[in-house]
């Protein structure tokens, strides 16, 4: 316990160094790099429990629920033909890069799709499993394609826009006791509920629809203060780090280079996208590139809120391409793997001469 507590607090200390500095996104990408650097060079190897993410995935997808006012709701129907488009564009990205990634790697296409496709590192690897492929390098490249988007979306928004200063950061407005509390209440409440229902990410995706659906009836509860909003960001930001483990790494070889390059590829194709769109719908690039970008919700939403950008439009993007990616996956994986079994079969192979 004292181990684990060491870890969150050099995470916390971290956080408030990037904040110090004037980092994007610091109560997250400053735990993660620096818990991290704690695993990959083999200082630290205890388990981040797992049942700690949860905990800061109802704080802020709560939060983000709140932005959901019904002008917010009538703006995202009228951009949905838009929204469900990006969302097919960022799919069509990620086959292109998972082609690339199964030649470089050495990876058979079943895992590559898996490591490449937007979706959760725990639920690719499950897929993985089930469809005999090594699970390891798919939790890689989904680890390190997160982390990737995290820390270089931001930082390259910074760097192109100009690195504001602390009075341009948008700040959480002030603290009503009893509305934090209604608004605990429900995402912990919509939680439960998207768990006994099986909803796909249960901890983000129950929080945010009860937020967003009392915010859209016009009763908008408080937001968290500050702090309370830091603490998740910071429990989110050490759980990620402490994904890069040593061993994995080690055990990876150029497959460690391949998700990096492809990674990277998918970024810039995306954005290219997102760029080239928001010239056309006369919309800005920031706020398109956000919306597009391959990462997770959780930390997009958050990057939204740090940039002072549109958190409700932006989390539509990427809940869109969450609701069209999700349930189509198993069959096109399940598609995937059966054409390159019969291709092995052809080529006289049994197809486990790969990851």
């Amino acid at each position: 316990m004292a181990r684990l507590v060491a870890v969150y607090l050099f995470g916390a200390g971290a956080g408030a160094f990037a904040a110090w500095i004037g980092s994007p996104l610091p109560w997250m990408i400053g735990p993660l790099l620096a818990t991290a650097s704690l695993y990959l060079t083999g200082v630290v190897d205890i388990t981040i429990p797992v049942k700690t993410r949860p905990i800061g995935q109802i704080v802020i997808a709560s939060q983000v629920g709140v932005y959901f006012s019904p002008a917010a709701f009538a703006m995202l129907l009228a951009f949905a033909p838009l929204l469900i488009g990006m969302a097919l564009a960022t799919a069509c990205c990620a086959l292109v890069v998972a082609l690339l990634l199964a030649r470089v790697a050495n990876l058979n296409l079943t895992a590559a799709f898996l490591s490449s496709l937007p979706t959760s590192p725990v639920e690719a690897a499950v897929m993985a499993e089930r469809y005999k492929c090594n699970p390891g390098p798919v939790i890689l490249s989904q680890t390190v394609r997160i982390a990737s988007v995290v820390v270089l979306v931001p930082v390259a928004i910074y760097i192109i826009d100009g690195w504001p200063t602390r009075d341009m950061v948008r700040t959480t407005p002030e603290l009503e006791a009893i509305g934090v509390v209604l608004l605990a209440g429900i995402g912990m409440a919509g939680a439960l509920l998207a768990r006994a229902c099986r909803v796909p990410n249960p901890f983000f995706l129950g929080p945010l629809a009860a937020s967003s659906a009392i915010s859209a009836l016009g009763v908008a509860p408080s937001f968290y203060p500050s702090v309370v909003l830091s603490c998740a960001q910071i429990i989110l930001g050490v759980w990620l780090g402490s994904t890069f483990r040593r061993s994995l790494f080690a055990a990876a070889g150029r497959l460690v280079t391949a998700s990096i390059v492809t990674t990277l590829l998918m970024l810039a194709l995306t954005s290219m996208i997102a760029v080239i769109v928001s010239r056309m719908a006369g919309l800005s690039w920031e706020l398109m590139v956000l919306g597009t970008a391959p990462g997770g919700v959780t930390e997009m939403a958050l990057t939204a809120k740090f940039l002072g950008q549109d958190v409700a439009l932006i989390t539509a993007f990427h809940l869109t391409r969450i609701f069209i990616l999700m349930p189509n996956i198993p069959w096109i994986i399940r598609m995937i793997h059966g054409l390159e079994r019969r291709r092995n079969c052809r080529d006289g192979r049994n197809g486990s001469d790969r990851p």
